[in-house]
């Protein structure tokens, strides 16, 4: 019986040795491949540069996001304001209720090499390098991390760098052409879940301003 029980123990820690040194571009394919869908909570922290005669800005928001591979998630933020975001596998729309306005732009041309794409949309590493360069970083602060660079310049994105723990997505540090940082940090993350269809549906509401640039 102790004998059987320390082959067990050899076992378990045998296989947690080999998770640990799993590295980031590891943990990403993994997660490209064995997750078809994901629930989980986020917050996120926008920080504007600092410009001459004004102090940097922060702007804090939280939610949850859904995805489904491929091309379909939503974004519903609560706080500090509601506002949905939704991809349907043709159309993105953004809907925001205070100013009773729905944006709809076609999906292929809006993504693209952005951080969506990344996480919800390929299917594995060889469809992201095809608009990104992916490389591994060292682990930090007890995260797996990618650095996704995207392969054209002139995009509104200039880096993503993806976190991981284990298994489970944790974190998107996105800066932007202008210098605006973006953290988002996820939380209470779950692999596969059976995700209702009808959340990436979306009809403007009757009497909102529809625009499509």
């Amino acid at each position: 019986m102790k004998q059987s029980a320390l082959r067990v123990a050899i076992f378990v820690i045998a296989n947690y040795a080999v998770m640990a040194r799993a590295g980031g571009l590891e943990s990403l394919e993994n997660f490209l491949k064995a997750t078809r869908s994901g629930r989980a909570e986020f917050t996120q922290q926008v920080s504007a540069p600092a410009r001459q005669g004004q102090a940097a800005r922060t702007r804090n928001s939280s939610g949850r996001f859904e995805f489904v591979r491929p091309e379909r998630f939503r974004f519903s933020y609560r706080k500090p304001f509601e506002q949905t975001l939704v991809a349907d596998g043709r159309t993105l729309w953004l809907h925001d209720p205070d100013l009773n306005q729905v944006t709809a732009r076609p999906q292929a041309q809006a993504l693209g090499a952005t951080p969506a794409a990344l996480i919800a949309t390929a299917s594995d590493l060889r469809a992201l390098q095809a608009d990104f360069v992916l490389t591994e970083e060292p682990a930090q602060d007890g995260q797996q991390w990618v650095l996704a660079t995207p392969r054209q310049a002139d995009g509104a994105v200039q880096r993503v760098r993806i976190g991981f723990r284990g298994a489970e997505l944790s974190t998107l540090e996105i800066l932007d052409s202008f210098g605006q940082r973006s953290l988002l940090s996820f939380s209470q993350f779950q692999a596969n879940p059976a995700l209702d269809p009808g959340l990436f549906q979306f009809r403007p509401p009757p009497g909102a301003d529809l625009i499509r640039p």
